[in-house]
């Protein structure tokens, strides 16, 4: 048997094993005070850095699609545009409204680790090193720092979790009403979090667990799940299904054997690699414990792990929900094992501290924007946050230099939703009309006038978009390259060296031209 500074004191003359002795007790004290100075610290460094370059092309599109509220969109469900519609409604376009959110949820994130850690079963040690273990993901210092559908998941996925880990050791299937409103808001989020809530009910079914989740309050918990989707699902089929063309699109492009060698090496980066060693053993307490629901856990790691490789393999964060709850496990078992050991939890802290201000380059801007084209090949988000005011002003000087007679029959078409966001956010205020897309949700809102007979396109350069011309010929006689993109910084994003093009003689109408040009991706 293995010693847990608890398990003598607690059950003396009791042999049992050294999981049952720490989590069969009552749960300890709450380290409210040590684990919310390490969420506020989080915050308050997403919050800092929250302005340093610019928004991102996603958060544009997040602009305009809280412009166009509806019950959903092509490629997420309602929450995400409806919290920049609040932020856009109190104080306009602003960075550090929207990302207040972002910032608040990985906040929120860290506190639901160290509860996981307590409700697994460990006390002061075990919840402190949890909180500061999870704030440390990269995957959650890049994802608080931009406004999107990852921050939420993430905290969503933590907090059904906790609820299930709860009804693990209390037997409290009443419970399942709570996991059904968490899973339902996280569904109105991301639909991703359903995946996770039927691995761990299938799960459970292996594990033996099968009277915790065929009952009632299972069933009342999936009546909810089913009441926040309705929503979407209504969205989804009076438009034809869009997100699940838009799904296979992205299975296509980073699903597939191809992209599951960076799928495994991502999974081994979605925590600080001073704590790599330590979710690992978290696998290990979860699948050891005599609680079915805790087991379902693991298999619900092993199915999703599998699924999301063979499915969206690029697209590597999609279970990085998963990474909080192996943690706050792992943060119990260093706990049993080495209790008040200092000179271990020292190192430990240190290595963690190390690993993580090596990484930081990578996932908040920290450098000047001049200095980060190294990072590109490894994280190219923070590089797309910068050069859309640059590109405004490109796109306003081509259109002020039409006519007037020739801008009353023009229209501005962009190749994807981020150069329509910058447009319609940032040049309102320099005088440029509304611009249309055809990816995804964007498409929905044009073409615009009906009767345009010039069109001044544009489109990211040939990092991201190749033989655009040609594709622009299909529709237009005549196709000439007015403008090149650039930003300040000289980074090669995907918008560097793309064009702004003067299209005019339009093959067909602009109106029936319009349905050729929706793409999802």
């Amino acid at each position: 048997m293995t010693n847990s500074p608890h398990s003598a004191h607690e059950l003396p003359g009791v042999v049992v094993d050294v999981d049952d002795a720490f989590i069969d007790r009552e749960v300890a004290r709450f380290e409210a005070k040590p684990v919310l100075l390490t969420a506020l610290a989080l915050f308050s460094l997403e919050m800092a850095l929250a302005g340093s370059y610019g928004f991102h092309r996603d958060e544009l599109y997040f602009l305009d699609c809280a412009r166009h509220l509806q019950w959903s969109y092509v490629d997420q469900p309602l929450v995400t545009p409806l919290l920049v519609r609040l932020s856009l409604s109190l104080f306009g376009v602003s960075l550090y409204a929207i990302r207040f959110w972002s910032a608040l949820a990985v906040a929120a994130t860290v506190v639901v680790g160290a509860l996981l850690a307590r409700e697994f079963g460990g006390a002061r040690r075990a919840q402190i090193f949890s909180a500061v273990a999870v704030a440390s993901m990269p995957v959650l210092l890049a994802s608080g720092h931009t406004m999107g559908t990852t921050p939420i998941d993430i905290l969503a996925w933590s907090a059904l979790v906790l609820v299930v880990a709860k009804i693990g050791r209390t037997g409290n299937t009443r419970l399942w009403t709570v996991a059904g409103v968490i899973t339902g808001l996280g569904v109105a989020n991301k639909q991703s979090i359903g995946f996770l809530a039927l691995a761990i009910a299938v799960g459970a079914l292996i594990s033996g667990g099968s009277k915790l989740v065929l009952n009632r309050w299972f069933l009342v918990g999936a009546l909810v799940v089913a009441l926040f989707a309705s929503p979407d699902l209504w969205w989804q089929a009076a438009h034809g299904w869009p997100t699940i063309a838009m799904t296979r699109r992205l299975n296509q492009e980073n699903g597939g054997l191809a992209n599951s060698g960076n799928w495994v090496i991502g999974q081994l980066l979605m925590t600080s690699l001073a704590v790599l060693w330590v979710w690992i053993r978290g696998l290990k307490f979860l699948w050891r414990s005599s609680r079915s629901l805790w087991r379902s856990l693991v298999w619900a790691y092993a199915i999703l792990f599998v699924f999301f490789a063979v499915t969206t393999g690029a697209k590597i964060y999609y279970l990085a929900g998963a990474y909080v709850y192996l943690v706050a496990a792992a943060s119990v078992v260093l706990e049993q094992r080495w209790g008040s050991s200092n000179r271990r939890w020292r190192r430990l802290y240190g290595w963690t501290a190390l690993t993580t201000v090596v990484v930081l380059p990578l996932v908040v801007p920290v450098l000047p924007a001049a200095d980060i084209g190294w990072t590109y090949k490894i994280n190219q988000n923070l590089a797309e946050e910068v050069g859309w005011p640059e590109m405004v002003h490109t796109v306003k000087v081509v259109w002020f230099s039409l006519t007037p007679r020739e801008r009353s029959r023009a229209v501005i078409f962009t190749a994807d939703y981020g150069e329509a966001g910058a447009l319609n956010e940032l040049g309102r205020r320099a005088g440029l009309p509304t611009a249309f897309s055809g990816q995804n949700s964007e498409w929905f809102w044009g073409p615009g006038p009906r009767a345009a007979s010039t069109v001044v396109a544009v489109a990211p350069g040939p990092f991201d978009v190749t033989h655009y011309e040609s594709y622009l010929r299909q529709f237009f006689r005549s196709v000439r390259v007015v403008a090149t993109l650039t930003n300040h910084a000289r980074l090669h994003n995907q918008e560097w060296h793309g064009h702004v093009y003067l299209c005019t003689g339009l093959k067909k109408s602009w109106f029936r031209t319009w349905p050729e040009l929706r793409h999802y991706d």
